[in-house]
């Protein structure tokens, strides 16, 4: 399929519900030499995964900025994350260069446990970052830590969404899990947080947490996509209470690190059984929208 017949396929989807576009919480946008660093990674993750991974939109930042809106994206993020002390603060400053050039791309923060993230957070809330990423798998930190005491309170107090890698796909981490989660959210209960690939493979568990917590909501990265399926199936069981989740469920597709489509990152969540054009209106774009105060003239 060429990207003119990609675009065109993906704006029937969401033209078809009668949206105006797509709102997709979980893109990256990173410095050149991060995002290179990503791509080698899942490169030669191969053997780690047990397949290869390659990356569809691997090309210039402009052209991939150009292809999510030519698919009609209205707002997207530039999740980035450090795997490493006094790397977060510089990811930050990049990312809010890229959303001042970039009127659809949501002003995106990071952190990491550290004595100066308390500092650096607290900057990004006041210069007016819509939204935060936390890797605790690639940071490989306890979401706990009490370094990252104020930052947490910090956010909870600013109510910004926290999309947080917290799930043990597609590699364990030693601080992933619903634990970890469960034992934050006891402190700060009312954390926005945006729980990336639904918490694959322990969908279930931050299910669970979704519906006992009035601020957590699920993303839909690569989840029900035929790549995940064949290893990380969302349980057919849990179908009821994902629909009854729906006010809650997000859209997002790991652009531009995903090993298939855009197009089929749409058509995955539009076969999930049961799904009506309600929940997916709200999937691809209103619960965003209302979550993150999206305009009608976004």
């Amino acid at each position: 399929m060429t990207h003119d017949d990609e675009s065109a396929a993906v704006r029937r989807i969401w033209s078809g519900l009668g949206l105006p576009g797509i709102i997709d919480v979980h893109t990256h946008f990173m410095p050149k030499s991060v995002m290179d660093k990503v791509w080698n990674y899942f490169d030669s993750a191969g053997p780690m995964l047990g397949r290869s991974w390659p990356i569809t939109y691997r090309t210039d930042e402009a052209r991939r900025v150009e292809m999510l809106r030519a698919f009609g994206v209205r707002r997207f993020t530039s999740l980035v994350y450090p795997h490493k002390p006094q790397m977060a603060a510089w990811l930050n400053q990049w990312a809010a260069e890229f959303a001042r050039e970039t009127p659809e791309c949501l002003a995106t923060a990071t952190f990491y446990p550290e004595a100066a993230a308390a500092g650096y957070v607290s900057e990004a809330i006041r210069s007016g970052v819509r939204i935060f990423k936390a890797h605790i798998q690639v940071g490989d930190y306890d979401p706990n830590d009490p370094l990252l005491d104020e930052v947490w309170g910090a956010i909870e107090d600013s109510g910004i969404p926290v999309v947080i890698h917290c799930g043990s796909g597609p590699q364990p981490g030693r601080f992933t899990g619903p634990e970890p989660i469960r034992r934050l959210l006891r402190r700060h209960p009312r954390l926005t947080l945006i729980v990336a690939h639904m918490g694959m493979p322990e969908y279930r568990d931050f299910l669970d947490i979704c519906l006992d917590s009035a601020a957590v909501h699920l993303d839909t990265t690569m989840a029900f996509t035929a790549f995940v399926d064949e290893l990380m199936p969302f349980p057919a069981g849990d179908l009821p209470r994902l629909r009854a989740a729906g006010e809650r469920i997000l859209f997002g597709s790991d652009f531009p690190n995903i090993p298939y489509g855009y197009h089929d990152a749409l058509t995955a969540v539009t076969a999930v059984p049961g799904v009506d054009d309600a929940w997916l209106r709200g999937v691809f774009h209103d619960n965003a929208a209302r979550l993150l105060a999206i305009g009608g003239d976004a």
